[in-house]
């Protein structure tokens, strides 16, 4: 009786069928068919990427996997290689404002000049450049949201709360305070205007201050206290001679050609003492707001004594018999 074959037993007669027929197979086919594996062979590949010569040798697609990924890894690895030693570029250079150019009266013709609030006897008057595009629309000083003048005023003690531009016009009556400018034609900045009537400001400025007699004046910028120095000197200040803050007595404002001038309190007018404060421009970015804040401070400081004493010597007038 004949015994079933297994499935070793079915391998073991395909293996001796396959030898047969190598056997039986024709010299030249065979020799044909060896190349044909040789062949085969270079196009088999090893970790180091190079075609494997061992004959016979069957690679699946599970064996592949690794091989590819070495030689993946080992291309990644030259590319970074050489973007490394490639020449990087500068990063791009970062956009910055073009700084304006001088504008003649005609391009902002359209524009209302801003008003002076003045009046005579007043504790102090600030000084601006030139009313912006923005303050000459709104009609009402620094308009301008970037501009910290408002914010300065209280934080140095100038004001007691946060004013808002339009109530410019109560300084006089709420804080005995003022406001003009050293040119009146409005521009964007102050870069729109010459040097020459910066200068030219000087003395209508003067007599202005002459003409109400402010206790004190505050020149908002250092640009236009060099514009006043120009006028009387010839030249901008130097290093040395610039400095923040109270000036020297001789660089009193509004000085009068009689030596009998007298003032509001009837003694003889020598002219308004000059405090130098920073700009309080939106681009004006050499000084720091803590800078600003710093600089401002001791003129808030006499500014709200100033207004205490005044207050203590209406009360006592009141108060005193009739």
């Amino acid at each position: 009786m004949n015994r079933p074959r297994s499935l070793g037993d079915n391998s073991t007669l395909i293996d001796h069928e396959t030898d047969q027929d190598e056997k039986n197979m024709d010299p030249t086919k065979k020799l044909a068919a060896t190349r044909m594996s040789e062949q085969l062979d270079r196009f088999k590949y090893t970790v180091s990427g190079k075609p494997s010569r061992t004959p016979g040798t069957v690679q699946t697609a599970a064996s592949t996997r690794p091989i590819r990924r070495a030689r993946m890894t080992e291309i990644l690895e030259e590319r970074k290689v050489m973007s490394d030693d490639a020449p990087t570029s500068p990063p791009p250079a970062k956009k910055r404002r073009l700084p304006s150019k001088y504008a003649p009266p005609s391009k902002y013709a359209h524009l209302a000049p801003l008003q002076d609030i003045l009046e005579p006897n007043l504790i102090c008057v600030f000084v601006g450049t030139n009313p912006g595009i923005r303050t000459s629309t709104a009609g009402h000083a620094y308009a301008h949201p970037s501009n910290m003048f408002w914010k300065l005023l209280h934080s140095s003690g100038c004001t007691d709360r946060r004013c808002k531009p339009e109530e410019d016009v109560d300084l006089p009556r709420l804080y005995s305070m003022g406001n003009t400018n050293i040119v009146e034609r409005p521009t964007k900045d102050a870069a729109e205007l010459s040097k020459a009537e910066m200068a030219a400001g000087a003395p209508i400025l003067d007599a202005k201050v002459l003409k109400y007699k402010p206790e004190a004046v505050c020149i908002v910028g250092k640009g236009i206290w060099e514009a006043i120095w120009r006028h009387r000197y010839g030249r901008n200040p130097k290093p040395s001679e610039f400095k923040y803050g109270w000036q020297d007595e001789k660089e009193a404002m509004g000085r009068s050609d009689d030596p009998n001038e007298t003032g509001s309190d009837g003694k003889l007018w020598r002219g308004a003492p000059v405090f130098v404060a920073s700009s309080t421009s939106g681009l004006s970015a050499s000084t720091k707001p803590v800078e600003k804040e710093a600089i401002w401070r001791p003129f808030g400081e006499w500014v709200k004594a100033r207004r205490a004493e005044r207050a203590v010597a209406v009360t006592a007038l009141s108060d005193a018999p009739r």
